[in-house]
C-alpha cells in the first residue's frame, strides 16, 4: 500500500465522523431555538370522513351479560373510532434547520390534541431553547396544573411535544435517545402478540400461529360477562402456550368481588402471565386488595397519566406490573420518572402501545431499552400495519417476539413524505 492509498482509505473511514463534525460546526452549538410547532392528524384508512361521524359507543343501558347479579350496566366499554385508526404527530422546527417529531396518543377526537398543541403549546414554547427538554416539560405541565388538567388530552398533547424535543436533542448531539437516557440494557425488546377469535377453536388456532411465528407470549381479551366460558377460553390458550404464557386483559371490566372470584380461577390455570386492568379505572383503592388476594400478577396503569398518580398507586402496592403509555403519560420525560419510581418499589413495567404510528413504537423502545425494570412490550405486530414501517425511510427492525431499538440520532425515525401525506387527514383534520 502506497502513501497516497493509505490516506485515501483513512479519509474514507473518517468521512462519517468528518461529515458529522462539519454539520455540527455549520449549525453551531448555541441555543436550538424553536421557530414553529405544528400538529398533524393521522387517520387510516384515508377516506377523509367527517370526524364527528367516527365516534361510536355502546347503546345507553347496555348490560354486561353476566348471570344473575353479574348482569349489570356496562360502565367499562370505551368509545371507538368506527373503522379507523387515528393519531396526532407533532412537528417542531428550529433555527438550526433541525426538525423533531413526536406523537400524541389520540384514538378519539384527535383535533382536540391538535388544538392544544397549536393554540396553547406553540405560544408557550416558540422562541425557547429546544435543548431544555425537562425544564420545558415542567413549564408545559405547570400551565394547566392549577386548573386540574393533569391527565387525558392534556398529558397526551404534552407527550407529543416531549417526544419531538427528545428527537431534536438526539439529532443535535448526534446520539440516539437511549444514549441520552443513560444507555441501553438490551439491544432488542421482547414483545407479545394480541390474539382473538370468535370461538375457542379460533383462539387456539391464533395462539398456535403466533407460537409458530416466534411469539412465546400472547394476550387475549377477557369479557365483562364474567361467564365460565371466559375461563375456558383462557385455559384453552394456556394449553397452547404451555412453553410460554398468556396475558389476560379486561379493560376495567369487574367489581372487586367479581375479580377475586375469577382471579382465583386464573390462579389455577397456572401460566397466566398477568391480568391487565381487571378493575374500573376509578376504583384504584380496590387494586391493593385484589393484588393481595391473587397469585396471578396484576398489571395496571395505562389509564394513569403522571408520576403523582403512580406514586400513590405504587405506594399502596396496587399492582405487580405497571404499563404506562409514553404517548399518553407525558412522554419520555415523565414515563422515565414513572419507570424509575416503579423500580424503587420493586415493580416491573411494560410499555402500553395502542393505536398509533411507528414513532410511537420507536419512542417506547428507546425508553424500554434504557430502564432496568422493563419486562416486555406491547406492539408485537404494530410495525407491520399501515402506520408502521410503511411510513419510514428506514424500517425499524423487528421479528415476532421482539422489537429492535433504533440506533440513529434522536428517535431514529424519518418519515417518507409521500407515505405520510397519504395518512394525513385533509380538510377534516
Amino acid at each position: 500500500m502506497n502513501r497516497r492509498t493509505f490516506f485515501e482509505l483513512a479519509g474514507m473511514a473518517a468521512s462519517p465522523l468528518l461529515a458529522q463534525t462539519v454539520e455540527t460546526a455549520r449549525r453551531g452549538v448555541g441555543p436550538l431555538k424553536i421557530t414553529k410547532i405544528d400538529a398533524l392528524v393521522i387517520r387510516t384508512p384515508g377516506d377523509n370522513p367527517a370526524p364527528e361521524s367516527l365516534a361510536t359507543m355502546t347503546p345507553l343501558g347496555a348490560m354486561t351479560g353476566g348471570a344473575g347479579i353479574w348482569n349489570r350496566l356496562d360502565h367499562a366499554s370505551p368509545s371507538r373510532a368506527k373503522g379507523h385508526t387515528q393519531a396526532v404527530l407533532v412537528r417542531i422546527d428550529t433555527n438550526q434547520g433541525l426538525t423533531g417529531w413526536g406523537e400524541c396518543h389520540a384514538p378519539e377526537a384527535p383535533r382536540v390534541h391538535k388544538t392544544i398543541v397549536t393554540d396553547l403549546v406553540a405560544p408557550v414554547l416558540t422562541g425557547q431553547d429546544a435543548l431544555e427538554v425537562e425544564p420545558l416539560w415542567e413549564k408545559l405541565y405547570s400551565t394547566e396544573r392549577l386548573r386540574g388538567y393533569s391527565t387525558g388530552f392534556y398529558t397526551e398533547a404534552i407527550a407529543g411535544v416531549d417526544l419531538a424535543l427528545w428527537d431534536l436533542l438526539g439529532q443535535f448531539a448526534g446520539l440516539p435517545v437511549y444514549r441520552l437516557l443513560g444507555g441501553k440494557y438490551r439491544d432488542r425488546i421482547p414483545s407479545y402478540e394480541g390474539i382473538g377469535g370468535a370461538s375457542i377453536a379460533d383462539l387456539k388456532s391464533s395462539a398456535s400461529k403466533a407460537v409458530d411465528e416466534g411469539f412465546n407470549v400472547v394476550k387475549i381479551g377477557f369479557s365483562k360477562g364474567a361467564g365460565t366460558n371466559d375461563i375456558a377460553r383462557v385455559a384453552a390458550v394456556s394449553e397452547v402456550m404451555r412453553k410460554g404464557q398468556v396475558l389476560v386483559d379486561s379493560l376495567g371490566a369487574f367489581k372487586l368481588y367479581e375479580a377475586v372470584k375469577l382471579g382465583r380461577e386464573l390462579d389455577r390455570i397456572g401460566n397466566v402471565g398477568w391480568w391487565e386492568d381487571p378493575l374500573m379505572p376509578d376504583d384504584l383503592t380496590s387494586y391493593p386488595k385484589l393484588a393481595d388476594a391473587l397469585d396471578t400478577a396484576i398489571c395496571a396503569g395505562e389509564e394513569l397519566c403522571n408520576r403523582f398518580q403512580f406514586a400513590d398507586f405504587l405506594a399502596a402496592k396496587s399492582a405487580d406490573i405497571i404499563n404506562p403509555d409514553v404517548c399518553r403519560a407525558g412522554g419520555i420525560s415523565e414515563v422515565k420518572r414513572i419507570a424509575t419510581l416503579a423500580d424503587a418499589h420493586g415493580v416491573m413495567w411494560a410499555p402500553h402501545i395502542s393505536t398509533g404510528t411507528a414513532l410511537y413504537v420507536a419512542a417506547s423502545m428507546h425508553l424500554a431499552a434504557a430502564t432496568p425494570n422493563l419486562i416486555i412490550s406491547e406492539g408485537g405486530r404494530a410495525l407491520a400495519g399501515p402506520l408502521g414501517n410503511e411510513l419510514l425511510e428506514e424500517p425499524i427492525d423487528w421479528k415476532p417476539g421482539w422489537i429492535g431499538v433504533p440506533d440513529k440520532p434522536g428517535l431514529g425515525v424519518r418519515f417518507k413524505p409521500s407515505a405520510l401525506a397519504k395518512v394525513t387527514a385533509g380538510e377534516n383534520g
